[in-house]
């Protein structure tokens, strides 16, 4: 497999692949296309464990951490599998009123003690959602636990998706409390070191919980080892970082986002393209861990964090280069 690396400073390009191994990397063309979308700060595509393409377009250089934004989900799901690999959570079935009672606040519903572990890990609490327009009230809050805990039911537990921060902020105070250990500590320890990457702190609450969700960074190389773990089974460097069937129980289908049209499962949006399964990581802007067993495959692609990446506008974009020009060329590789 040729391998291409162009790194892009400043806008400047500098080519350390040869021309002509460049003019035969069929990967130069996938460069080209991510490239020329004014958001994409960088891309990293790796194919049975060899990288392929690497390159940096705009932005911050390559090993810097960068902020994953809503990717940060996905790193809490992958954390709520290492506590049930454990044994510090029974299972997904087991209520918030059962794992975590001082969690929820004085007067809130009734209901919310019964929400289960399985409704927070697939946003479907039934809460009214503290992602979208309500963020900004949420985190100036006094208590972001409270605060989404006592919001009113917009549906049944387990009725329906709906996106909210909020459930993934509650989902790691949980795993706080049953461990004993912060959301950071945990994520260094049951994720930073087997994988040999750094979690720099990140934005904590009132209370002084780290928020679960969002606002974490990692660099470039480190999105694409949490992926290869994910594509691996669970597995990365000769050692089981996550079950088997963790892994696998996170890809299969749980719900719908309305708003991508993509399936869900546990912290990860389910698609396909040209006949491949994929499993994607999505944050604000155009932050991307996608997965792709079935051809080897993992990509991590960062964006501009300040602008929009809406399915209708730049995710809508990334998503077809990923469905119609990665994954068709992924599988031409190995078929």
């Amino acid at each position: 497999m040729a391998i291409t690396r162009r790194i892009f400073v400043a806008g400047a390009a500098a080519a350390i692949a040869s021309p002509m191994l460049a003019q035969a990397d069929p990967w130069a063309g996938i460069a080209d296309a991510a490239g020329a979308l004014s958001q994409c700060h960088a891309l990293a595509v790796r194919q049975q464990g060899q990288p392929v393409l690497t390159e940096v377009f705009r932005g911050p250089a390559i090993g810097r951490a960068v902020p994953i934004k809503s990717v940060s989900k996905t790193i809490v799901a992958a954390l709520t599998g290492a506590a049930l690999d454990r044994g510090e959570i029974s299972s997904l079935d087991a209520t918030l009123g059962e794992v975590a009672p001082r969690l929820i606040p004085a007067g809130a519903d009734p209901r919310v003690a019964g929400i289960t572990m399985e409704n927070l890990i697939t946003m479907q609490a039934g809460l009214e959602r503290t992602s979208g327009a309500n963020y900004g009230s949420w985190v100036s809050s006094s208590n972001w636990v409270a605060n989404a805990l006592g919001r009113p039911f917009v549906a049944e537990p387990g009725e329906r998706m709906l996106y909210s921060t909020g459930s993934f902020h509650v989902l790691g105070a949980v795993l706080a409390e049953v461990s004993g250990q912060s959301l950071l500590t945990l994520a260094r320890a049951r994720l930073g070191d087997p994988l040999g990457i750094e979690v720099p702190a990140w934005t904590r609450d009132p209370q002084g919980r780290y928020l679960g969700g969002n606002e974490m960074a990692l660099t470039l190389d480190g999105m694409v080892r949490f992926g290869e773990m994910y594509r691996q089974g669970g597995a990365f460097a000769g050692a089981q970082v996550l079950s088997r069937d963790w892994v696998a129980r996170s890809f299969d289908v749980r719900t719908r986002s309305a708003f991508s049209g993509l399936d869900y499962g546990y912290g990860w949006f389910l698609g396909q393209g040209d006949g491949v399964r994929y499993a994607l990581a999505r944050g604000y802007g155009g932050q991307i861990i996608c997965v792709a067993p079935a051809v080897g495959m993992t990509l991590a692609l960062t964006s501009d964090p300040l602008q929009p990446a809406r399915s209708g506008g730049y995710f809508g974009d990334l998503q077809r280069l990923i469905e119609r020009q990665i994954l068709p060329l992924a599988k031409a590789q190995v078929t």
